[in-house]
């Protein structure tokens, strides 16, 4: 008896110990279920396919995040540096996060490579020759452009009022910064009276845009003819030397400035024109140049001052001068590009000497010589009007689209011309039809694009038909040069813009 009193006891306590132990383990599970943030599973899910599966997964992960969060999906901490995404879902104070099997979604951000860096220098009565710069870069350009823009105290303020004016559509395509002129050596009332106002301002760059590191300076009297991603594209093609590029100041040495009259040392054989400068910023900034003053070689920034002071009595061109004794000492730091990507009246008005641009055309126009605003040289000044003629209008503006899209929505089989008629007096500023052969009269489902959207109409025809007046200048009779590459441009950009919303018949 005695003996089976204790096997009970035995079994009980067994028994008691097994359910101890099965109800302290679920209830230690609880909280590691609680900590990962996932809802229990329903029982239908055993039927749902593998994508509904995922779909549930999503939404459940959407809806609960961890305590403490307080943010807005899609959108960054406050406080955090730009460029680095913060997960929905993230919690703010924890040293760790919990890890889950679950792809979180990650707010998309401009790459920093995405960016284009463009530099001008405007003093005096630059605004407008700037902006039409400005404008020449926008019109074809693909990536985003953030422009330096580096002015006196009187022009900053037009400057920034002006591109403030720019329709949203147009001001999504880039970003601008305006700095003031400043010299970080030297005699600043020295550096800025060197050659033309303000010019020196470009030797100092490499100093005052320091969280840059890549850059393409122009001069005012600079326009873009193709996209300018396609020089910045040149980047890639440095070697491990080579920091900048530039043209050749003329292609003929016998008619050249450099080669005929400089008195002082100057890179190559005809000299190298600084109107057009690409440049590798953090590589500048790191090098070490080489020079005649002392054997070991100085910084960018502690080589500008000396340099100027051995030899400002014998230089003529200013800082395009001190460029060319630099890389005069330092030949494998530069990168030379074609002369089409600074095409000058130098490069016509001696007869044509730039077989590039008799190649593939004109793409990038540079107009020193104040040739736009004379009629020494009328064929430059064709294309700098064209560019700036054309309006970069306001939304409010557009009252003619909004009337085309009413119409298209209110008069049914309406003739086209009727919808055109219909929209008057507004739609009267734009030329709508004849952009191409796929904008015929009778297309009711063509698509309307703003005025400086239809490059074909508003630039490209103007240029063609002003440069029958040109043909007696040197620089005319060669209208292909000045035509080929921008019609190429006009026609790429158009396919791009328009050809790709128009809807097929059916």
């Amino acid at each position: 008896m005695r003996i089976h009193c204790k096997v009970v006891v035995i079994a009980v306590c067994f028994g008691v110990f097994l359910l101890l132990y099965f109800l302290g383990g679920n209830a230690a599970d609880d909280p590691l279920l609680k900590e990962v943030g996932e809802e229990p599973e329903e029982d239908s899910s055993s039927s749902q396919s593998p994508s509904q599966l995922e779909h549930n997964v999503v939404a459940k992960f959407r809806r609960k995040s961890p305590a403490g969060v307080g943010v807005r999906p899609e959108e960054p901490l406050k406080g955090r540096k730009q460029g680095r995404p913060i997960s929905r879902g993230a919690s703010v104070n924890a040293k760790s996060k919990p890890r889950s099997n679950v792809a979180r979604p990650v707010t998309r951000r401009t790459k920093a490579e995405d960016v284009m860096h463009l530099a001008v220098v405007a003093c005096g009565n630059r605004l407008n020759e700037t902006l039409t710069m400005v404008k020449s870069a926008l019109l074809f350009s693909l990536k985003k452009i953030k422009f330096h823009i580096f002015a006196e105290d009187p022009l900053a303020l037009q400057f920034k009022e002006r591109l403030n004016q720019w329709p949203r559509s147009v001001a999504a395509k880039f970003q601008y910064r305006i700095y003031s002129i400043s010299f970080s050596v030297g005699n600043a009332d020295e550096w800025k009276k060197l050659f033309k106002p303000c010019a020196a301002q470009r030797l100092f760059l490499p100093v005052i845009l320091k969280d840059v590191d890549s850059l393409l300076y122009v001069d005012t009297d600079v326009l873009f003819l193709r996209p300018m991603d396609d020089i910045w594209n040149l980047l890639k093609s440095f070697n491990r030397t080579q920091l900048a590029a530039m043209a050749p100041e003329h292609e003929v040495p016998k008619i050249g400035w450099y080669s005929r009259f400089a008195r002082h040392p100057f890179y190559g054989v005809t000299g190298v024109n600084s109107g057009v400068m690409l440049m590798n910023l953090t590589r500048i900034r790191s090098t070490l140049f080489k020079n005649s003053m002392i054997p070991t070689g100085l910084s960018w920034e502690d080589l500008l001052h000396p340099l100027y002071q051995k030899y400002k009595n014998h230089i003529t061109w200013g800082d395009q001068d001190l460029l060319n004794i630099i890389f005069h000492y330092n030949p494998e730091r530069l990168f030379i590009f074609p002369c089409q990507w600074n095409y000058r009246p130098d490069h016509c008005m001696y007869g044509s000497n730039c077989k590039g641009a008799e190649e593939e055309g004109v793409s990038i126009l540079h107009g020193n010589r104040g040739v736009y605003h004379d009629d020494k040289q009328p064929a430059f000044k064709v294309v700098y009007d064209a560019i700036h003629n054309i309006t970069m209008m306001r939304e409010t503006e557009s009252g003619w689209l909004r009337c085309w899209q009413f119409s298209l929505q209110s008069t049914g089989s309406v003739s086209f011309q009727a919808r055109i008629d219909e929209c008057q007096p507004a739609v009267s500023k734009f030329v709508v039809k004849g952009l191409h052969p796929f904008a015929t009269a009778d297309a009711p489902d063509f698509t309307l694009f703003p005025f400086e959207d239809n490059m074909f109409q508003s630039l490209f025809y103007p240029i063609q038909t002003k440069f029958l007046e040109t043909v007696n200048t040197l620089c005319g009779r060669i209208p292909q040069v000045f035509l080929k590459q921008i019609e190429k441009t006009m026609r790429k950009v158009f396919e791009d813009k328009v050809v790709r919303h128009v809807r097929p018949h059916k």
